[in-house]
């Protein structure tokens, strides 16, 4: 049976969904099987000129740091947007848009550390297997920070 492209736009989707989920619930279970393992997570700086290198991190050993470098903030929420893929066969690039809120607590009052980002996806699957994420960019496109007004609930 024929895969449909609205078959493989979810599947891709998914990705974003379960990334989102494993960095939130600080889960490597979930976070870290959506990249291949030679992949490479390129975090960019907010408002980046053209000269500024993004923090490169290559492989599954050093990706799953990700989760680890995230717990400094007591709780995050992320918030996926829109996304669009354009599939060329086994490999495919996408746009996904996402708000994630950084909970951070503080003497001065608690504030959320507001990161309004694109990720710029390459993905791959080899035949018969699942799609996952080969490259991600993740461009800040700004922040901003809030006052909370009453701290999360852990899970």
């Amino acid at each position: 049976m024929t895969e449909s492209a609205a078959d493989i736009h979810e599947a891709l989707r998914s990705l974003a969904v379960r990334y989102a989920a494993g960095v939130d619930r600080r889960r490597l279970d979930l976070f870290l099987p959506v990249f291949r393992p030679g992949a490479t997570l390129a975090v960019h700086r907010p408002q980046a000129g053209p000269d500024d290198k993004p923090r490169v991190l290559r492989g599954h050993a050093e990706i799953s740091r990700v989760i680890e470098l995230i717990s400094r903030y007591p709780a995050t929420f992320h918030l996926l947007g829109q996304s669009r893929y354009e599939v060329r066969g086994d490999r495919a690039s996408g746009e996904v848009y996402c708000v994630a809120s950084h909970y951070v607590p503080s003497d001065q009052g608690d504030r959320n550390y507001v990161m309004y980002i694109r990720y710029e996806d390459e993905y791959r699957r080899d035949r018969g297997g699942p799609w996952q994420i080969e490259r991600r960019d993740v461009r800040p496109d700004w922040t901003e920070t809030r006052q909370v007004r009453e701290a999360p609930v852990k899970p």
